[in-house]
């Protein structure tokens, strides 16, 4: 894996800056695809450490706001149905799509991604609430579990 020069990152950082910015509730609708994992790649995909995140969205699937939940190593990141639950009535999201990034650069999903989607997606199904899609990224590619036929 290479190692970015300061100066890179330092220009990495400043265009998830802008991004950020760019990118307010009526910007990003989980109804494109392409956007959606655009999105996520550009947030976490540089990232050494794995991260898992979500996409808050409203009832028309634009998104309310984006959140980096749990963080981990190079290798995992321990992910809790409860928290996500929480934060989803706390936002009043009507549907989410979560994601996370392999620093491996390898996206195929590992048997812990598809266990976590399933045991959210029972989670979230008491409070009416569905998960759109899963989407694993890297600094290369991203793999859609919806796309994929997996959701």
């Amino acid at each position: 894996m290479n190692i970015l020069t300061a100066k890179q990152q330092a220009t990495i950082n400043s265009s998830l800056e802008i991004l950020s910015g760019l990118y307010q509730k009526q910007d990003l609708r989980a109804t494109s695809p392409e956007s959606v994992k655009q999105f996520c790649q550009l947030q976490i995909g540089h990232l050494e450490h794995e991260v898992f995140g979500v996409l808050f969205l409203d009832n028309q699937h634009q998104l309310i706001k984006s959140e980096l939940m749990f963080r981990g190593t190079i290798d995992g990141a321990s992910v809790y149905p409860r928290e996500v639950a929480k934060e989803v009535l706390l936002c009043n999201a009507a549907a989410i799509a979560i994601f996370h990034n392999h620093p491996s650069g390898l996206t195929e999903p590992s048997v812990a991604d598809r266990s976590i989607t399933t045991k959210l997606i029972e989670a979230l199904k008491l409070f009416d609430v569905r998960i759109l899609d899963h989407i694993i990224v890297s600094h290369k590619e991203t793999y859609s579990f919806a796309e994929a036929g997996l959701m």
